[in-house]
């Protein structure tokens, strides 16, 4: 039973590895049951190059449902994949444009794509609002400063990712469009009240849950109304609370990079994933550093031995993410020889040359 508690653990970890090859460190996470990858520009090349990369950490997986595979394609700055790939600009620009149509293009492009090269999960569309101009790390990657244009055109994004078989995710909930530092150097603190939160904040949110997005980051910032002084990540108010109980998500939490200073500087790592599995968090990032994985893996299997209930919580999350796996089906190997031939095509430029052009005309 404690390898079950251990696969189970494992199983909510998707993390990051230095380089273009699957690390042993990585292999051996994998086989002990770890639930995915996401990748950065430091493990891309080339497309040929990524696809056989992802064929390899598929077949160290454990079992028999594809390893959730992720990258943040949003478009404009946060692109990790470049050409051939297709070059969307920031949504901002997609925002401008106020056109539901180009939205559910752009997110048939990014699914048409991103699947071919082997992805399964695209951490995106920024389901934030862009309330801040100060904003040092949202801005142009949000849609628009009118919370009902972030959720229409971000719910057209949503379903042209996932009608064509690419997992979407709206982040950073419960919004991170207001705020004047970046939580990957400190942990911002917001005092909005309800009433401003559920006007502005939630309204893109609480469409992404109506419109059945797969999955759903937390994010890394204190909202005083809801929880004081805790990050949303670590926040039962905010995830459970909130985001479960009052919202009626049921799809799968994911937790922004639990190795950003807002988490980490404040809790370290093993708290913070305690924490974050006792708020209701499904899948934990850890993007960079080994040690830390383990030390993760290690806190969620003492928290599942030391408590009942969170042990409950974690096997509750554990057949969340297994049931959102065993959705994308089978696994089968990427044609890495021929990907290059669907990427960046006449069509898909077209749908990134009318987004430009419109954006700068709206």
């Amino acid at each position: 039973m404690v390898e079950n508690i251990q696969q189970a653990a494992a199983s909510l970890l998707i993390v990051g590895f230095p380089a273009g090859v699957v690390t042993d460190e990585l292999r051996r996470l994998l086989k002990r049951g770890g639930g995915g990858v996401i990748l950065f520009e430091r493990n891309i090349d080339n497309p040929a190059q990524v696809a056989d990369l992802i064929n390899e950490v598929q077949a160290n997986r454990r079992g028999e449902a594809p390893l959730l595979v992720a990258v943040d394609q949003e478009g404009g700055p946060v692109s990790r994949l470049k050409e051939p790939v297709t070059q969307f600009p920031a949504l901002e620009v997609l925002g401008r444009t106020d056109d539901e149509v180009l939205a559910e293009r752009l997110g048939t492009v990014l699914a048409h794509e991103l699947r071919r090269i082997g992805f399964n999960l695209n951490l995106a569309p920024v389901m934030d609002v862009n309330s801040n101009p100060d904003n040092p790390v949202i801005g142009s990657r949000a849609l628009s400063s009118d919370p009902y244009q972030v959720a229409k055109l971000g719910v057209a994004i949503i379903r042209g990712m996932q009608s064509h078989g690419l997992l979407a995710c709206a982040k950073h909930f419960p919004g991170h469009g207001d705020t004047s530092v970046d939580s990957h150097l400190e942990l911002p603190v917001l005092k909005h009240d309800m009433e401003r939160l559920r006007s502005v904040e939630l309204v893109p949110f609480e469409a992404a849950v109506h419109a059945g997005v797969a999955t759903i980051m937390t994010a890394h910032v204190c909202q005083e109304a809801l929880d004081p002084g805790i990050p949303a990540t670590l926040s039962v108010k905010t995830v459970e609370g909130l985001l479960r109980r009052q919202m009626g998500y049921r799809g799968v939490v994911i937790s922004d990079d639990l190795e950003m200073k807002a988490v980490l500087d404040h809790f370290g790592i093993e708290e913070a994933v305690r924490r974050a599995l006792t708020a209701g968090v499904d899948l934990f990032l850890v993007c960079h550093d080994v040690e830390r994985q383990e030390q993760a893996l290690e806190a969620l299997v003492r928290a599942s031995e030391s408590s009942s209930t969170l042990r409950n919580r974690l096997l509750e999350s554990a057949a969340r993410v297994a049931r959102l796996r065993e959705g994308l089906g089978t696994c089968e190997p990427v044609d890495s020889a021929a990907v290059r031939h669907f990427l960046g095509t006449p069509d898909h430029r077209a749908v990134a040359e009318a987004i430009v052009r419109r954006g700068r005309r709206g």
